[in-house]
């Protein structure tokens, strides 16, 4: 998929992955884009700064079908049919066995059904034209695990999953389908962790290169133009899924070791 001329939508879209791609897609010539994020002034502050003819910011609930509707009907009238929607908002939290049902609930609201409600309110106008993708940011963490974060390891596997039904399901009828599946960014989430002393985002920081978000969206814009099902920033990731797959009881030997010099098991 080349951009030049695309209308794109991104959520989560004020810091971190979202405000790269932004920028990134403005510089490779979209007609148009909608930055949504919880924080609307944050999104506003971003869409001024880039070009405010360019680009539309509204602040959005991603678990909300309401506002998701919304969020594509805005799109719809300022630049016309979405081409590219960027399922980019994501949470983690910290915990394993003590995670609370609320938190539980809200992992997969952010991290998973957010996905669904995105499809749901773009894909029929996708279907009708026979052209469309969607780009969902699942994270490493959706192919591997994530160390001391119950949470977002299960819930990223299941955007991955999902990513897969939509690409298996639609793909013959125009629609494209990226997962994007980085293993450490400099973004907010991470810092975030480090500084609350998570296991997980100890190990993600330690455990290769730590990528910014720019060095993600160059990832994404070559990754979109090859048209590849998985993205991944750190092309490591690739061997350590082989791996996996090739010996999974070697593989959970060599992760139980990590969680050992970690001194966590959440």
């Amino acid at each position: 998929m080349e951009l030049a001329g695309k209308v794109v939508v991104i959520t989560g879209a004020a810091g971190g992955i979202g405000s790269a791609l932004a920028r990134r897609f403005a510089d490779e010539g979209v007609a148009g884009m909608v930055l949504a994020d919880l924080d609307a002034d944050a999104a506003e502050a971003l869409a001024t700064s880039i070009n405010r003819g360019l680009t539309r910011a509204v602040g959005c609930d991603v678990t909300d079908p309401a506002q998701v509707a919304a969020l594509v009907e805005v799109a719809q009238e300022s630049f016309g049919p979405v081409d590219l929607f960027c399922s980019n908002a994501g949470i983690t939290t910290g915990t394993g066995l003590d995670t609370t049902d609320e938190s539980w609930d809200r992992a997969w609201s952010v991290n998973v059904h957010a996905h669904v409600v995105a499809a749901r309110a773009v894909l029929p106008s996708m279907l009708d034209r026979g052209a469309g993708y969607l780009l969902q940011t699942c994270s490493a963490a959706g192919l591997l695990t994530a160390v001391g974060d119950a949470p977002y390891a299960v819930t990223k596997h299941a955007a991955v999953a999902f990513a897969e039904w939509l690409s298996m399901t639609y793909g013959d009828r125009g629609i494209g389908v990226s997962a994007l599946c980085p293993q450490g960014v400099r973004t907010p989430m991470l810092e975030a962790g480090l500084a609350r002393g998570h296991a997980g985002a100890h190990v993600t920081a330690l455990s290769g290169e730590v990528l910014t978000p720019e060095q993600v969206a160059d990832a994404v814009v070559e990754g979109l133009a090859a048209e590849r099902f998985l993205i991944l920033p750190h092309p490591e990731v690739a061997t350590y899924q082989q791996r996996k797959a090739e010996n999974p009881d070697r593989w959970l030997a060599s992760m139980r070791k990590l969680i050992s010099r970690v001194g966590s098991t959440a």
